[in-house]
């Protein structure tokens, strides 16, 4: 049974490129066939910012939409965030949906679909994996970086032709291993 991945689109923007773009990754994976793919579109998602009156480690969630965030995330196996950049950092969404959880996160793989000007959002990326780390989980290096994406969004589709189509491969190639070599880490200990 292939592994789950969950896309989690980060925008939630109004008239954002967050949704078509994570469409095409998200298809990009199907075709792969490598990973059940799943997405979560936070912008639907709609989590308030944190309302969870106790601490994310001890699982004690008072909120439905918590509980069910939280069973999103520990379902998956590895997770993709498509993720753009603002003013050289990553999306309050992102942020706020990450703190929401705390253990669901440990020993996951998070690759990424970055977008913006000519720095493709890798300074966003960059910002967000010390955050990634203190969750235990393990950002991947290999990345789909899209820069100028405006010029590849035509009438709400997003089509950037082979170059990222390629990097898209070469992610789930490091995507692939890295969820294999960690599921031990995400078994209980017995």
């Amino acid at each position: 049974m292939p592994a789950t991945l969950q896309v989690v689109i980060a925008s939630t923007r109004p008239g954002r490129a967050g949704k078509p773009i994570g469409d095409w990754f998200a298809q990009r994976c199907r075709l792969d066939g490598r990973f059940t793919v799943e997405v979560t579109d936070l912008a639907e998602l709609a989590l308030p910012m944190m309302d969870e009156p106790h601490h994310p480690r001890a699982r004690n969630y008072v909120h439905e939409h918590t509980r069910s965030w939280s069973r999103t995330v520990e379902s998956c196996d590895a997770l993709v965030f498509v993720m753009p950049e603002y003013n050289h950092g990553f999306p309050a969404s992102l942020k706020n949906a990450l703190d929401y959880l705390h253990d669901e996160w440990a020993f996951k793989p998070v690759g990424f679909v970055s977008y913006g000007g000519i720095s493709a959002g890798m300074r966003a990326v960059q910002l967000l994996k010390p955050v990634l780390t203190a969750l235990r989980m393990l950002p991947l290096t290999d990345q789909v970086a899209l820069s100028n994406f405006a010029q590849y969004l035509v009438d709400g589709v997003f089509d950037p032709g082979e170059p990222a189509a390629a990097a898209c491969t070469v992610l789930l190639d490091e995507l692939s291993r890295t969820t294999l070599a960690l599921a031990r880490l995400r078994s209980p200990v017995v």
